[in-house]
């Protein structure tokens, strides 16, 4: 099925010798199979490990088999579950998809009709891990031709993950780049910011978690590294997370396998891990905060990206894409930078590097009114002319000014958002977004009643 995955575990139920034979034939080669003919001897196969497929025979009017199938679903609902049966009766196919089932074929079937609807579950199933993923998250789109990189050591950086995104290594400080260059590049690629998320919660975010594992937990939820099944998952700030979690990290990527919170089934998983850090590891390591043996597991090619402040080729081009990036999401058009304006940039430090350029670029393209970016538009704190006496600029954050510019355009608007949206130069859509935000609420919206 997938030539960089271990074998797929499938569990089968009541199967006939002649349906047995088939599925043998077609799974045999690419899978561990277990037959059970009896629910109690099921349901222990079931609570020993995380299958990967879930084939049920049923009968017309056996309720127990319909039963067993909605606990199944219940129990393990991204496992698809494909229905047999030598009926194709119209009300029977009804009530196995309103029970969980994935798919449903009658018998007798050849073993191309098994692989078949086995790999089109697998794809199905990526699918939904995917789609659960950009629900939260990711608007990019990697290449290496698309990456601004004009100042030479950021150039070296490049060659260096060119060479390396086409290798079968998994364990290494790379780029999201690496992933749609290499041959995962049609698996998923899964980020996280292990920084932004509380201890508490960040190891349900890794691995998942079962149902009633915690106060809130009313579902079972899979975790990125289960998302990011035989792709790449790029752990960001892996220095901030705990001994606790390192040590099941560590576990992941020794024995490709670990448990969801709560739970006892044992997962496996084919994924290539990427991770980045501002802190110096082996200093971690000294003073007793990060485990040495992950250190060395990850370290198989470090590489350091140098600061926005280092690339001082790369910010001319790099603002360009962003100011047009902006436009594109708020529905503006704006050429460019009015010389003075793109001095200020050019001269500033960047301590928060790209993301502050492009929190600031956003900004600049809301307040801005005419064709070019002016200095008015630009707002970066403690910022001074060079050449100029210094004399520091307090502005105020740019999530407050953003917030209090939303509001006074709604309360301008009577608080119509499709008004506030024209009278901002954005898209309904673009204030929407940024409504949530902030948590804007007014009572005579239909969502706050």
């Amino acid at each position: 099925m997938d030539s960089m995955k271990d074998k797929l575990s499938v569990l089968a139920y009541e199967w006939l010798p002649d349906s047995k034979k088939n599925i043998n034939e077609a799974l045999a080669d690419s899978s561990e199979i277990i037959f059970r003919n009896d629910p109690k001897s099921f349901q222990r196969e079931m609570s020993k490990k995380q299958y990967d497929v879930i084939f049920m025979n049923v009968k017309p009017n056996n309720s127990s088999t319909f039963n067993l199938l909605e606990q199944t679903h219940s129990q393990t609902p991204y496992t698809p579950i494909i229905i047999t049966s030598k009926s194709e009766k119209a009300e029977l196919i009804v009530q196995a998809i309103k029970k969980g089932a994935y798919d449903f074929i009658a018998t007798p079937f050849s073993p191309t009709r098994i692989q078949l609807v086995v790999q089109k579950a697998l794809k199905q199933r990526e699918l939904q891990n995917e789609i659960d993923y950009l629900r939260r998250k990711q608007d990019i789109v990697y290449n290496f031709d698309s990456i601004v990189a004009e100042s030479s050591s950021f150039k070296k950086v490049i060659i260096s993950l060119r060479k390396f995104s086409s290798t079968g290594t998994g364990k290494s400080f790379l780029s999201g780049s690496v992933h749609y260059n290499s041959p995962r590049h049609d698996k998923p690629f899964i980020k996280i910011n292990c920084a932004n998320i509380p201890e508490a919660l960040l190891e349900s975010e890794l691995f998942g978690h079962e149902k009633g594992a915690f106060t809130g937990a009313d579902k079972q939820r899979i975790g990125r590294f289960e998302q990011a099944n035989g792709g790449t998952i790029f752990l960001d700030e892996i220095g901030e997370i705990s001994m606790e979690i390192q040590t099941k990290l560590l576990r992941v990527l020794e024995e490709k396998s670990f448990e969801r919170v709560g739970g006892n089934k044992t997962i496996k998983v084919d994924v290539r891990v990427i991770a980045a850090t501002n802190k110096e590891l082996p200093q971690q390591i000294r003073d007793g905060k990060f485990r040495e043996d992950l250190y060395y597991r990850i370290n198989v090619l470090p590489i350091k990206l140098p600061s926005l402040k280092e690339r001082t080729h790369c910010i001319e081009p790099l603002s360009q894409r962003l100011l047009e990036k902006s436009c594109t999401a708020l529905k503006k058009r704006i050429t460019g930078f009015a010389d003075d304006s793109f001095a200020i940039i050019k001269s500033y430090h960047w301590p928060g590097n790209i993301r502050q350029l492009a929190n600031t670029i956003e900004r600049a393209v809301i307040l801005e009114d005419g064709n070019l970016i002016s200095t008015d538009s630009i707002q970066i704190p403690d910022f001074h002319t060079p050449g100029q006496p210094t004399t520091v600029i307090q502005v105020e954050p740019l999530v407050t000014h953003e917030k209090e510019l939303i509001l006074r355009a709604l309360e301008e608007s009577l608080w119509v958002q499709k008004n506030a949206a024209k009278q901002l130069g954005i898209s309904p859509r673009a204030l929407n977004y940024k409504i949530n935000k902030f948590n804007i609420t007014h009572p005579n919206w239909r969502r706050n009643k």
